[in-house]
C-alpha cells in the first residue's frame, strides 16, 4: 500500500508511536482572537485515539 503523502506530511509520529499535529487555523485572522486562543495553537496537538489506527494505515 503506498503512503499517502498529504497525510504524511500532516502528522508526524513520536518515538512512541503517538501522533501529533498542528492546530488548525493559525494563517491568518488571528487578530481577532484572545491571547489564550493564540497560545494554545502554538502546541501541537495529539490524535483522537479513534483515528490513530486509520492513519496509521495510511501513513
Amino acid at each position: 500500500m503506498k503512503t499517502h503523502k498529504t497525510i504524511s506530511k500532516r502528522v508526524k509520529v513520536t518515538a512512541s508511536g503517538k501522533l501529533i499535529k498542528r492546530k488548525a487555523g493559525q494563517d491568518h485572522f488571528n487578530s481577532r482572537e484572545s491571547g489564550n486562543v493564540t497560545r494554545n495553537k502554538r502546541r501541537d496537538q495529539s490524535i483522537n485515539a479513534s483515528y490513530v489506527r486509520s492513519i496509521k494505515s495510511l501513513i
